[in-house]
């Protein structure tokens, strides 16, 4: 069975007008040619779809009834070139994204409410979960974008940005470490510490620079989220370490945090996309918009104490 859209159009054309010269008036095509488009689509049917003569065009009992099947088909095809149109030309479209914790709940908002006042058509589907999470939902493109901590291995994935975010310690206003010169390891090495699940990014950088300095980081709680994190600091358990970019920390207003003076605590972190794939027209430009607002010299807003680093927690690296 060979049917053409044309075909289909042609027979649409002729039903709602009962007559072959307007109908090709309507399309906009020669009265022989509407002809053969019929006589080829009751061909390929091999069913009759008109009763037709010198005066009267009317439908066959099939030609009734497969009237509203071709009218739904017809309908639902313009719906779709015009829907694609849309999205080709960004005026609509649903942005899929990965991004750890800090990132979703940190830069991203802001990032997305200003992508959003140039493209309102634009919605999004936000997924904040652990680094191998990032990684194993752009890999199988459940998302389009990721971002994501850590080293990135494998030549299916492309990294669109790689930047680095401090790590700081955070600690109740009135503890000692404030009036410290500096933060060091060697400092936290004597000190409770909160530190995060084993499974997180943040937890992998901790525990590799305490073992490239000789030491061992001996956790009194752990704990997998942020906030959780941060609550245990401030009821008094131990000090804890996080990204400069968490908003968790300014959630406490009794709770400040000091970068570390000391090698290792800095993450390094990607956005991320899956290697030789197109994204959706929308999904490219936010990708794009992200490049350009976590580029060189952005200045990125740090929750701790409402102060704002001019050097920004991602610079470039």
């Amino acid at each position: 069975m060979d049917l053409s859209l044309r075909q289909i159009r042609a027979f649409l054309a002729v039903a709602q007008t009962h007559s072959f010269t307007r109908a090709a008036d309507l399309l906009h095509v020669a009265q022989p040619t509407l002809t053969v488009q019929i006589r080829r689509l009751e061909e390929a049917l091999d069913v009759k779809l008109l009763d037709r003569n010198t005066r009267t065009v009317n439908l066959t009992r099939v030609g009734r009834e497969l009237l509203p099947v071709f009218q739904r088909m017809v309908h639902d095809l313009d719906a779709v070139v015009v829907d694609t149109h849309e999205i080709a030309a960004k005026r609509r479209g649903i942005v899929r994204v990965a991004a750890l914790p800090t990132v979703a709940a940190g830069v991203l908002p802001d990032a997305i409410r200003s992508f959003r006042e140039r493209h309102p058509g634009a919605s999004f589907v936000l997924k904040d979960v652990i680094a191998g999470r990032v990684l194993a939902l752009v890999r199988s493109e459940e998302v389009d974008l990721g971002v994501m901590g850590g080293e990135v291995k494998g030549q299916d994935i492309e990294t669109l940005l790689e930047a680095s975010d401090r790590l700081h310690v955070v600690f109740p206003k009135d503890h000692p470490v404030a009036g410290l010169p500096s933060v060091t390891i060697a400092t936290l090495a004597d000190l409770p510490l909160v530190l995060m699940d084993p499974a997180t990014s943040v937890r992998e950088i901790v525990d590799e620079a305490f073992l490239n300095a000789g030491l061992i980081a001996k956790p009194v709680c752990e704990a997998t989220y942020m906030m959780t994190a941060v609550a245990m600091v401030r009821a008094g358990l131990g000090l804890t370490i996080l990204p400069g970019s968490a908003r968790e920390i300014g959630a406490e207003p009794g709770l400040r945090s000091r970068p570390i003076d000391s090698a290792g605590f800095s993450r390094s972190v990607r956005i991320i996309r899956k290697a030789g794939r197109t994204l959706p027209p929308l999904s490219e430009a936010f990708a794009e918009y992200l490049r350009a607002a976590f580029g060189p010299g952005s200045v990125v807003p740090h929750a701790p104490d409402g102060v704002r680093r001019e050097d920004g927690p991602w610079p470039v690296g």
